[in-house]
């Protein structure tokens, strides 16, 4: 396997990879392991499906095409345009939920390194400010950054997940919290493990990195949404197997309850720094990525320049309405993190089915994906389960 390979695989696991991670046990534990894997291992199965159906699109469009201009292509501009608010909507969404527990980490650090209890809105606003100037650093400075921090969130993942292995308790794994009915834990859960597997915007760009070589990509995307389906399976068992399905429940969707519980059973310093270190890492990596992507967005969509004003109104266009949902949404990071499930399924599930449909009416010809008509039907159906799930998610409480 080439170096060019490996690189493209590390990309679309990198993609999927990181503040998911951390919300997966707290939106999963009202089912219990077992439930939760099998969830897990559905929307693997949907995500592989899309990516494929995604690269027949790419594929049969003509390789170096980005997103948009598919979309032109195939759907016109009102298809472009429920594209574009999609993305913008998922981008607001996912850049608010890490505001949300970027900003309970730091209130947890504030008080465990320096004692000082920090008002929650104020973190909010610290976070904001202390990482968000650099999406205007642009995207050599970020990518440096978020590989070295990555590689290192990896490495700490594996260290915790080895080390908590030892702790797991065959009876936490037997427990099924039951502090809720099992329809609202279903959908609860659903759109969090849905947005945790979204890798699919890297797409567009490997077909151009790989010269839309078909086999290559086929197994870049397999192996590659493959290797988070693995990293979550283990955290799953490490934590609802040491902390125990019902206390994590108990949660609340608290961020900083999870990272503490887990630090107390590790009850080894070095191991509790990891885990501390690797929740920060998995949120600030991710963080890093997608308001790199929103700022560069905002920024084609105002046209805006490279002057000092121009970049401060790009940042502040990019980061005021995340900020106040982080701000004044009290749900937290697990419920944010949740509504970007409904853009994310336009983008990765609804449109692409009207894209490959419009392609195998007009006959092009060139790669495509298996299973037919039923399969695109099978999706569009996963499609409005996640939609209706968080709908219900939101407006049952």
């Amino acid at each position: 396997m080439s170096l060019k390979i490996l690189g493209s695989i590390a990309i679309v696991a990198g993609t999927a990879i990181g503040a998911g991670m951390l919300a997966l046990p707290l939106a999963t534990a009202a089912l219990g392991l077992l439930p939760a894997m099998l969830l897990l291992v559905v929307v693997w199965g949907l995500s592989a499906y899309t990516a494929l159906l995604m690269l027949e699109i790419n594929l049969k469009s003509g390789v170096g095409d980005n997103v948009h201009a598919i979309t032109g292509k195939l759907l016109g501009k009102t298809g472009q345009f429920i594209q574009g608010a999609s993305f913008l909507s998922l981008l607001f969404a996912l850049t608010a939920a890490y505001l949300t527990g970027g900003a309970s980490l730091l209130v947890l650090k504030a008080d465990a390194l320096l004692g000082i209890t920090l008002d929650n809105q104020l973190a909010v606003v610290l976070f904001t400010l202390l990482l968000g100037g650099f999406a205007a650093l642009g995207v050599a400075w970020v990518d440096k950054l978020s590989r070295f921090l990555f590689t290192l969130m990896v490495a700490l993942l594996i260290v915790v997940v080895l080390f908590l292995l030892t702790d797991v308790s065959p009876s936490a794994l037997a427990e099924q919290a039951a502090s809720r009915d099992l329809t609202s834990s279903w959908m609860a859960a659903v759109p969090v493990v849905f947005t945790s597997f979204g890798f699919h915007v890297c797409i567009a760009t490997l077909v151009r990195y790989l010269d839309g070589d078909t086999a290559s990509l086929r197994r870049v995307l397999l192996i590659g949404s493959t290797i988070p389906l693995v990293c979550y399976g283990l955290w799953l068992l490490v934590t609802l197997g040491t902390v125990g399905a019902t206390t994590i429940d108990g949660f609340a969707g608290s961020l900083p309850s999870l990272v503490t519980a887990l630090q107390d059973i590790a009850n080894n310093s070095l191991i509790s720094k990891a885990i501390g270190l690797f929740a920060d890492l998995a949120l600030i990596t991710s963080f890093l990525g997608v308001t790199l992507s929103l700022y560069d967005f905002v920024a084609e969509l105002t046209r805006a320049n490279s002057s000092c004003t121009s970049r401060l109104q790009t940042w502040l266009i990019t980061f005021i309405p995340p900020l106040l949902c982080a701000l004044y949404i009290p749900e937290g990071f697990v419920a944010v993190l949740g509504f970007a499930a409904i853009p994310l399924v336009v983008m990765i599930i609804f449109l692409p089915i009207a894209m490959a449909r419009r392609q195998r009416r007009m006959g092009t010809h060139g790669y495509q994906v298996q299973g037919g008509n039923a399969f695109l039907a099978l999706s569009a159906l996963c499609g409005v389960v996640i939609v209706i799930a968080q709908l219900w998610a939101a407006f049952s409480h």
